[in-house]
């Protein structure tokens, strides 16, 4: 049996039965592949047709959750980067995908197989084009070294080791919790080593199309600035999911100085990447509804929420949710399909639910079905309200619920919001309009001060600051540089 394998089993495993045993050494013989990258053999109990198959629902799922840029030029572009680097890498033959997400926080993140991500975010944040490829090239590298895949590996095998795993079958359904873990996937924090590869080879994939990959420093010095930019969104942070950012600067100013003066190369592509991030949106999108404060507000659908002070709240594409500081209970709205009605009744027939007194009335002019109810679950009993209601032609599912137990704590905040739903009807926000960026060409030298008395933005200076990658202590901008602003 190869080393690759061996080491897998001995590393992962442990004490199991003679039988299990047995079914890990079938399993492993034919486990082993070479890695595209590096050249040798390890642990790959995935093979590339399923990876593929696997980072297609992935995608998919992410477009569906995240929402992509409404931008074919935009969308065209960042696949033209992202495919001139492909072609290049170890894989070229990858159905290999890039688009641009809408969200506002600055990240990239990469599905097995070949898929690609990078948010509207991310790049708000970035100057131009050589630091944009080299955040490209980083995804891109994760795919050719089969990180994701290696770490799947481990992970059934490991199930395989308890006792609980099943052998792989060539068809994605059977995959079980690795095929149903949502975006999680897309979010692995790979560990050292897998990101100085993915770094090597995105400065290797930059460098080899004439980038100048100098401006790679400028790109981790920005993203670990950035976190405070997340928001409430379901991407987490650059730093959150790319870990080690002051190493991993050390790191690439070294190589960089190896570098021979005469081969460095000068392609940087300023004009052309801030041509195109010129009035791209930027932050939260009001169009898709808003929090102020505790009220959420759908400037487009026409209707306010209001959810408990304190909980923790995001605007996902499907669904509105907010959660308990503590952690156990939960109060979701959502779009539903059919009449009111049906709506409801297919939620009373679920197994195990079970619904008090249901009553059909208006909820602040609108017409309900609400309804308390409990439902039995492998983890305990639950016990909740949910509301049904009915607005310009569309229906809404109104679901709060936590352990039965703790029900009559939560029963206030979950009355309170479900009787705070209506229509928006004040016509400042009806009218929100997303903030956008917008290149200003400085003809002279301006202090920071200076460029946002001239050019204010709707944004706070050190906001300013960092999309315009200056850094701390300097305090002007230089005569022709190209400076970011945020308008309303």
């Amino acid at each position: 049996m190869a080393g690759c394998c061996r080491a897998a089993m001995y590393g992962a495993v442990g004490k199991v039965s003679p039988r299990i045993w047995l079914v890990i050494v079938l399993l492993l013989q034919g486990a082993c592949a070479t890695n595209p990258v590096s050249g040798n053999r390890e642990l790959a109990l995935i093979s590339e047709p399923q990876e593929i198959a696997m980072g297609r629902k992935f995608a998919a799922g992410a477009e569906a959750q995240l929402g992509v840029v409404d931008d074919p030029d935009l969308q065209g572009y960042v696949s033209r980067l992202g495919m001139q680097l492909a072609r290049v890498s170890e894989r070229p033959a990858l159905p290999w995908a890039f688009q641009v997400v809408d969200d506002p926080t600055p990240n990239a993140f990469a599905a097995p197989g070949g898929y690609v991500f990078v948010t509207r975010g991310l790049l708000a944040l970035m100057r131009n084009e050589a630091e944009f490829v080299t955040v490209l090239g980083h995804e891109i590298g994760h795919v050719t070294a089969r990180h994701s895949v290696a770490m799947m590996s481990r992970a059934q095998l490991a199930q395989i080791g308890l006792g609980v795993g099943s052998i792989l079958s060539p068809t994605l359904a059977q995959y079980g919790q690795l095929a149903s873990s949502g975006l999680q996937l897309l979010f692995l924090s790979y560990g050292r080593d897998a990101e100085r590869q993915a770094d090597d080879l995105g400065y290797g994939y930059a460098l080899g199309q004439g980038y100048d990959v100098r401006e790679m420093v400028n790109v981790f010095a920005a993203l670990e600035s950035s976190a405070e930019l997340a928001g409430q969104s379901p991407i987490p942070s650059w730093l959150a999911s790319h870990p080690y950012p002051a190493e991993r600067i050390q790191r690439i100013e070294k190589r960089l100085a190896t570098l021979p003066a005469a081969a460095q190369p000068r392609r940087i592509g300023e004009d052309e990447f801030m041509t195109r991030i010129d009035g791209l949106m930027y932050g939260e999108n009001p169009r898709n509804g808003y929090f102020e404060s505790n009220r959420f507000m759908h400037p487009t659908l026409a209707f306010r929420l209001d959810l408990p002070k304190g909980w923790a709240m995001q605007n996902l594409t499907q669904v509105v949710v907010a959660g308990s500081p503590a952690k156990d209970a939960i109060i979701q709205l959502t779009l539903v399909e059919g009449t009111r009605q049906a709506a409801a009744d297919r939620f009373f027939a679920q197994n195990g639910v079970t619904p008090g007194r249901v009553a059909t009335d208006k909820l602040n002019g609108l017409s309900a079905t609400r309804a308390d109810f409990q439902v039995q679950t492998e983890g305990g009993q639950l016990a909740g309200v949910v509301a049904f209601v009915s607005l310009a032609e569309r229906n809404y599912r109104i679901l709060a619920y936590t352990p039965a137990a703790k029900f009559a704590g939560y029963e206030q905040p979950f009355r309170s919001s479900i009787a705070s739903f209506g229509r928006l009807t004040d016509k400042t926000a009806l009218n929100r309009q997303p903030d956008r960026l917008e290149i200003i060409h400085l003809q002279r030298s301006m202090t920071l001060a200076q460029f946002n008395q001239k050019y204010p933005s709707v944004v706070s200076l050190d906001v300013i600051r960092l999309i315009n990658q200056l850094p701390a202590g300097e305090t002007a901008f230089p005569a022709g540089f190209s400076a970011k602003r945020v308008v309303r």
